[in-house]
């Protein structure tokens, strides 16, 4: 423990109820508009020093009604999300960085991927990668929840990446897997399996994870490395041994002014080491690097990424989608190209094709379509991602939004005059919908129904 910090204050700390927090997705939302869109909720919001986005939030009727069940989350505008893991990304992007190519090495469930992408505006392009298999589900939900464009996808043991792809990045977050002593206050369990020499051990795989990480970084590049852990052996020794590593090649960039009091949690060194009584927020460990020379290259990895299954579309085929899409209200820019496979129609990130056959990636992108006869299926995640024309819209009621994401056909009063019709509620996009006589035919994905109380609730009365 710091000489200025007391004991038993951090044992306090840690035996208290962890405050729920949340971050405005500004991809969909400003947060003024996102403020006075909930005022009527009753919410306290506390906002985050160190996140303009971020706000703690206190709720009458959470018990009522979880918080993951307000149509303001259901359609993407917000991200629940632990206030102090906001601090990783808000340090990359701080001093005005504005990185064009970045890579999550531990991405999943997709918080700091997800922030990513709203400081990148949805341009340039995030390798966002996950070595459990089970969790690279969750983290694509969660980004095609929040309307993002500009990620590609791979599971794969982090420690590939710096010889896979060496000096790619301009950016990358290394959110280590780690002992998880800063996060007792959400889970009393956490340390039940604790040991020194567990300890010991995952310092040796957070050494070989930031090693790569570091390769993979362009010389000029940044690379914030953090923990939810507490102890020096996973934060300030394993940082200590990359600057011992690469001497003349790395530099560490201070902290101490990323936000109004962080130095209260300033290390000598220039790290955030965030113990819960600080904040009152979870244990963290925070360091931002800079890469300021190119060092010698890893071994060429020995596996075999195969061939790339997939074409970039030919100008006049690419046209006629284009103006397909625009007929249904969508449209994007010069940062997505249109790539196809067999009768799958791709949006990628243009920035990620200098890496296309590097390695096997599980997903880039956006789905847009599949053709059929002589059109198109638009799907889901395009019509949440893509920029679309208000024409094409047609606004549900609340109950009538229920119903949508219970996966139940809508029957409005007045149905719309197109046939082909994006819905939204609050102004924001939940799909796409046909018009079948007098109903809207729900196309919303059966993996993402909803049952149970949904938001009615979170409304107060008229």
């Amino acid at each position: 423990m710091p000489a200025h910090l007391s004991f038993d204050d951090f044992v306090a700390a840690c035996q208290r109820p962890l405050r729920r927090s949340l971050r405005v997705n500004t991809l969909k939302i400003s947060v003024a508009d996102f403020l006075q869109l909930v005022a009527p909720y009753g919410w306290q919001l506390t906002p985050v020093p160190w996140c303009e986005e971020g706000f703690w939030i206190e709720r009458d009727d959470d018990d009522a009604l979880p918080l993951g069940s307000t149509a303001e989350h259901l359609s993407g505008l917000f991200y629940i999300q632990e206030a102090s893991s906001m601090l990783p990304v808000s340090a990359l992007f701080a001093d005005g960085n504005q990185p064009q190519r970045v890579m999550d090495v531990a991405a999943a469930p997709g918080s700091k991927t997800t922030q990513i992408a709203a400081r990148m505006g949805n341009e340039g392009a995030i390798l966002a990668n996950e070595f459990s298999a089970s969790r690279v589900k969750v983290l694509h939900a969660n980004i095609s929840r929040c309307g993002i464009r500009n990620v590609a996808l791979t599971h794969f043991d982090g420690r590939v990446f710096g010889a896979a792809l060496p000096e790619s990045f301009d950016a990358i977050l290394l959110d280590a897997p780690c002992s998880g002593e800063g996060v007792v206050r959400k889970d009393p369990d956490a340390l039940k399996n604790w040991s020194a020499e567990s300890n010991t051990e995952i310092a040796g795989t957070q050494r070989e994870l930031l090693d790569s990480a570091f390769h993979a970084l362009k010389p000029g590049g940044t690379l914030v490395y953090s923990t939810c852990t507490l102890n020096r052996e996973e934060n300030e020794d394993v940082l200590a041994w990359l600057l011992s590593a690469y001497p003349q090649a790395v530099e560490i960039v201070p902290l101490g002014e990323l936000f109004p009091d962080a130095e209260k949690a300033l290390t000598a060194e220039g790290y955030l080491h965030v113990f819960p009584q600080i904040y009152d927020c979870e244990g963290f460990f925070v360091a931002r690097l800079r890469k300021t020379a190119a060092i010698e290259a890893l071994p060429a990895p020995g596996y075999k990424v195969g061939k790339f299954p997939f074409m970039p579309m030919k100008t006049r085929e690419a046209a006629a989608v284009v103006e397909a899409a625009a007929a249904v209200g969508l449209h994007w820019n010069d940062s997505l190209s249109l790539w196809q496979r067999d009768k799958e129609i791709w949006l990628f990130p243009t920035e990620m094709a200098p890496l296309f056959g590097k390695v096997r990636f599980s997903r880039i992108g956006l789905r847009l379509a599949e053709t059929f006869n002589k059109g198109f299926r638009w799907q889901h995640e395009a019509i949440i991602a893509l920029e679309s024309d208000p024409r094409r819209h047609f606004e549900l009621n609340q109950a009538e939004a229920e119903e949508w994401y219970r996966g139940r056909d809508v029957w409005p009063e007045t149905p719309p005059k197109q046939d082909d019709v994006i819905v939204t509620f609050q102004g924001h996009p939940l799909g796409l919908a046909k018009k079948v006589g007098s109903r809207l035919k729900n196309s919303y994905p059966r993996e993402l129904v909803r049952d149970g109380k949904l938001f009615a609730a979170a409304r107060s009365p008229e």
